[in-house]
């Protein structure tokens, strides 16, 4: 329950809560000493309340579902490599899809038949071929996609919002038959309405869970050309079906193939393609929970005089912690401590690539 509560404070975000487990050494460790961090912007953390954390599991439970946690063994490890893996994941069906080989294939909301066609039938020829299609049980080629690999195996949806809020509605059914023959997951709390924010968040864990990326039709500046970029940052191989070149909804995942992505008109495409690992390794990886108890941090008495060193660093332009360890002469834990106290504080934000900079300046 630890864990759960951690990942439900308000104000700990993925990297921040990977940063407090690495410091603490356990859930229960890093949950008390929550109270104790730096008010951010006059507000005191206040961890989530358990008899709340409690009724959510119970709920899961009731489901038939469950909670994966970052460092657990059943955690699917392609998305652990991601630098902001989710904390907790609630997943109804078979967690053990989480482990298999995955493919995404993802496209637009306002899809053309021929697309949802195509969709379905690739995603049932991967399905076939033992592979497990995940999608964003969205409209359009998302719901196509699933609907395909039904037909012939297993397919995984995670979703913007809360296991028991389907969306879109109409895919209430859609969502049902998942949980019967695949998996539905879902890192927003139960209860949770999708918003705006949440797809983003949604399209990270899509691209983070596969090895590689199947676009059909997206347009310019779409949610599903993210999902591809999130897959290119994290090694894994991108893919796109070509499209009329008169049709704007095609327009992005032309462009996709046009910078170097696979070319694919059948389930050979992909499957001649697709590596066992991601090709290169993720840019960083995430901090993992100690064995041991941690390493103390640096002096408290000495700390605001470092961490003033550590943050007339950090500009406007994202720098690389690396760099700060070779330029302020502090030893690596010590950095960590600080970084991780300014994180809290509201002062640097983590980016991907173990880079931090300076908040409000961007």
């Amino acid at each position: 329950m630890a864990l759960l509560r951690l990942a439900r404070t308000e104000g700990i975000g993925p990297i921040a809560f990977q940063k407090l487990l690495a410091r603490h050494g356990s859930g229960a460790a890093a949950l008390a000493a929550v109270p104790g961090l730096p008010a951010r912007g006059g507000t005191p953390y206040r961890p989530a309340p358990e008899a709340a954390v409690a009724r959510e599991m119970a709920a899961v439970a009731e489901m038939g579902g469950r909670f994966l946690f970052l460092g657990d063994e059943d955690y699917p490890p392609l998305l652990a490599l991601l630098p902001d893996a989710p904390p907790a994941l609630a997943v109804v069906g078979d967690p053990a899809l989480l482990l298999a080989p995955q493919v995404a294939l993802v496209g637009a909301r306002n899809s053309s038949g021929l697309g949802r066609r195509m969709a379905e039938e690739l995603a049932e020829a991967l399905a076939a071929a033992g592979i497990t299609v995940t999608s964003g049980l969205a409209r359009g080629i998302d719901g196509a996609a699933h609907r395909g690999a039904l037909r012939a195996g297993a397919t995984i949806a995670v979703i913007p919002g809360g296991l028991d809020v389907p969306y879109p509605p109409e895919h209430l059914e859609l969502q049902g038959l998942i949980a019967e023959r695949g998996a539905v997951v879902a890192e927003a709390p139960l209860g949770t309405a999708p918003i705006a924010r949440h797809f983003p968040r949604r399209n990270r864990i899509i691209a983070g869970l596969s090895l590689g990326v199947v676009v059909v039709e997206a347009a310019y500046r779409s949610g599903t050309l993210m999902t591809a970029r999130l897959a290119l940052e994290a090694g894994r191989e991108v893919f796109a079906v070509p499209g009329s070149p008169l049709g704007p909804r095609c327009a992005g995942s032309n462009d996709l193939l046009r910078q170097g992505a696979h070319l694919v008109e059948r389930a050979e495409d992909v499957l001649e393609n697709l590596p066992e690992a991601p090709r290169a390794a993720p840019l960083f990886r995430p901090a993992r929970a100690p064995a041991h108890p941690a390493a103390p941090g640096p002096d408290p008495a000495a700390l605001p005089a470092e961490m003033a060193q550590v943050l007339d660093l950090i500009g406007a332009a994202p720098v690389v912690v690396d760099e700060l360890l070779r330029r302020c002469h502090l030893s690596p834990a010590a950095v960590q401590a600080i970084l991780l106290d300014l994180e809290l504080e509201g002062r640097i934000e983590a980016l991907p690539g173990n880079r931090v900079v300076r908040s409000g300046l961007r």
